[in-house]
């Protein structure tokens, strides 16, 4: 009979307390694989989600609550931009910096679901996870020419129970105590529903957007919306910018996109040129007395460094503690087990069995142990995350799976198993040095 099957046998003469230590150690594991899958799931996708456009243009206030309000909907927007900021990036001063420019306007809400005021580029221009266009599973996108439209995200879809066809009337934001507010002095026009987006797993799933002229004009009539229109008096929550996609050498050539012969594909590959939009521009709007340019890849990447990564940190140290404080139970359970045991150690040397035989067993058990207990901790963690991943697409939009798996679970086990060497040496060591006239003696 081999050791691994002597060892298994002891184990399952003791089952119970080896069931009971093999299940506090797959608790720490648990905890371990549950707070690696949603911190990788959260870090991907709160990264995928700021890498849509190049700068968020919005009023002065944190970088960080720009970000979280704009690209999450976790805030309320820092500050308004006006619609003359707008025109100078359509085609004023600022137009050369820009490829194209957004308006993005945050407030009222339906049933829970934010709305989102915007214009029919956000669809055609923003990508996420990479290169994926924004679709539609039912009907369409809605038209800059449609005043009251409204595409929906496919978590606010559960949450109001919208369909396509289907109207709705905006309701103010709620107040921090949860009561909303009523306007007692005008009727919001209804927004028609003509699209359902596809599933993203971005912040965008729990929004409904609508044509941005209509949120403006909701509380206005005909000459209002007249009057507000020639004297660029609008005000947006922020705009979203992507950058020009005119290059420029360090050597101070410019190249014009527009001018004969230019080759696209040539200067995207060539690395030396850098983006004249995404270095001028920080620059010229830091001497801007109400607007700012913001960066959202850089403002996430600072919280997940400085703010998420600690507690990602502490949340492991804890669990590993766990894993810890699970193996020092393993040792004490089987160095416990060594005065049951005495009388077969010695049989099973008086048999011809080394000393160092012996010894392997007690190691080859602990061993087992630990890889049971991983094994099922590993399941444990990935049920938990399964069970909570709804709640999670709920609150944030972002999709958690119970198969999400991280590179850094396969080295569970091997850790588990030197864990459980270290351990298991000093019952091990007891039984190494057992004398066999001594067990066998009456």
């Amino acid at each position: 009979m081999s050791l691994w099957k002597i060892a298994l046998r002891s184990i399952q003469f003791r089952y119970l307390s080896s069931i009971l230590t093999a299940f506090s150690m797959s608790l720490g594991v648990a905890l371990i694989v549950t707070v690696l899958v949603i911190h990788g799931v959260l870090d991907n996708s709160f990264k995928r989600s700021a890498q849509g456009y190049d700068y968020i243009i919005a009023g002065k206030g944190s970088p960080l609550d720009v970000v979280l309000s704009t690209v999450f909907y976790l805030r309320q927007p820092v500050g308004g931009v006006t619609d003359t900021y707008l025109q100078k990036f359509k085609r004023g001063e600022y137009r050369h910096l820009v490829d194209e420019v957004i308006p993005l306007t945050i407030g009222h809400h339906f049933r829970g679901a934010t709305l989102v005021g915007t214009t029919s580029a956000l669809f055609d221009k923003l990508r996420f996870r990479g290169d994926q266009r924004y679709t539609c599973v039912q009907g369409e996108f809605f038209k800059d020419t449609e005043l009251f439209t409204a595409v929906i995200g496919s978590q606010a879809r559960k949450k109001t129970g919208l369909n396509i066809g289907e109207t709705f009337v905006p309701e103010n934001m709620p107040n921090p105590d949860g009561t909303v507010d009523k306007d007692d002095d005008h009727d919001h026009d209804p927004f028609k529903v003509v699209g359902i987006m596809a599933p993203t797993g971005t912040p965008n799933d729990n929004v409904i957007f609508v044509n941005i002229e209509g949120f403006y004009d909701m509380h206005q009539d005909k000459s209002a919306r007249e009057e507000a229109e020639k004297k660029h008096n609008k005000s947006y929550s922020a705009l979203l910018l992507f950058i020009a996609r005119n290059k420029i050498k360090p050597d101070g050539i410019a190249i014009d996109p527009n001018s004969p012969g230019f080759n696209p594909s040539a200067v995207m590959e060539d690395r030396a040129y850098v983006n004249i939009g995404a270095t001028e521009l920080p620059a010229i709007l830091d001497e801007t007395p109400d607007i700012q340019a913001v960066s959202p890849i850089n403002e996430i990447a600072m919280l997940l460094e400085n703010v998420v990564g600690n507690i990602q940190m502490v949340l492991l140290f804890l669990a590993v503690l766990v894993v810890v404080v699970a193996g020092i139970g393993m040792m004490v359970s089987i160095y416990n087990s060594m005065s049951e045991r005495k009388q077969e150690i010695a049989i099973m040397r008086a048999l011809g069995a080394r000393r160092f035989t012996v010894m392997s067993i007690i190691l080859l058990e602990s061993i087992l142990l630990s890889i049971g207990g991983g094994i099922l901790g590993i399941f444990l963690g990935h049920t938990l995350v399964g069970g909570i991943g709804p709640w999670i697409s709920q609150y944030t939009g972002i999709i958690v799976h119970a198969w999400d798996f991280r590179l850094n679970e396969c080295f569970l086990i091997p850790g588990l198993m030197v864990l459980a060497s270290i351990v298991g040496f000093l019952p091990a060591a007891v039984a190494y040095k057992q004398d066999v006239a001594t067990s066998l003696a009456p």
